[in-house]
């Protein structure tokens, strides 16, 4: 199982990033895959997460952040929309993969099981 993360950088506030997690070794429409990010000082925290159509969005993030999937390219994407100072961490996608549990759409950390490497995203003047 891997998951490769990238797509951040130096963004302005009101500004945009989309994430990408490219995923491999599993079947990735089986399983719920999850955004997370941990900023310094600070816990892991679930950003998004998505399986089955259903996705879940942690509150600071609803209606600025979407998740979603491509199939085609076992890839799912975090479109980042008026970014904040606050959004600054390192972003990871992870998978729930092998457990599967339906209760990993909500994004708590520890029922995921692989993750990928990280990627900064800095939102700064």
């Amino acid at each position: 199982v891997q998951l490769q993360a990238s797509g951040g950088g130096l963004v302005h506030p009101g500004g945009s990033l989309r994430l990408s997690c490219l995923a491999s070794g599993f079947p990735l429409g089986q399983y719920t895959i999850g955004w997370f990010r941990q900023a310094p000082g600070k816990e892991r925290e679930g950003v998004s997460c998505n399986y089955a159509g259903s996705s879940t969005y942690e509150g600071s993030v609803e209606g600025r952040f979407t998740i979603s999937r491509d199939g085609s390219k076992n890839t799912v994407y975090l479109q980042m929309s008026d970014l904040k100072p606050e959004d600054t961490a390192v972003y990871y996608c992870a998978t729930d993969f092998p457990s599967g549990s339906l209760l990993s759409i909500y994004c708590d950390p520890t029922r995921f099981h692989h993750w990928g490497q990280g990627t900064q995203v800095t939102v700064s003047s």
